[in-house]
């Protein structure tokens, strides 16, 4: 990998995260967070594209458009499962004990 492309994918993760935190949080995650966030969603966004047979645009506007929609997933497919965890006591003993266990206040 020569360093303009990891310079470019860098970048395109990057401004992926930041869109993505502004779309579901309202705010980014900070620079190591967006970055990380970015090239997570792009790897999902490329395998969820391929699975649906979606193709876009080529270039930095396409992977840029690609990482953003797989953050967003990944962010949404994160918080869902941090809310259901809250929902049933915040911790795997509590949701495996009987109901007498389970606080739902």
């Amino acid at each position: 990998m020569s360093t303009h492309s990891l310079l470019v994918m860098l970048v395109v993760g990057l401004v992926a995260g930041w869109l993505a935190g502004k779309i579901v949080r309202g705010t980014g995650f900070g620079l190591v967070g967006d970055l990380a966030i970015g090239i997570i969603g792009a790897f999902l966004g490329n395998w969820l594209f391929l699975q649906l047979g979606v193709r876009l645009a080529g270039g930095i506007v396409g992977g840029i458009v690609t990482a953003t929609i797989g953050a967003v997933v990944l962010l949404l497919i994160v918080g869902l499962l941090r809310h259901r965890s809250r929902w049933y006591g915040g911790g795997w003993g509590r949701r495996w004990g009987s109901w007498g266990s389970r606080r739902f206040w």
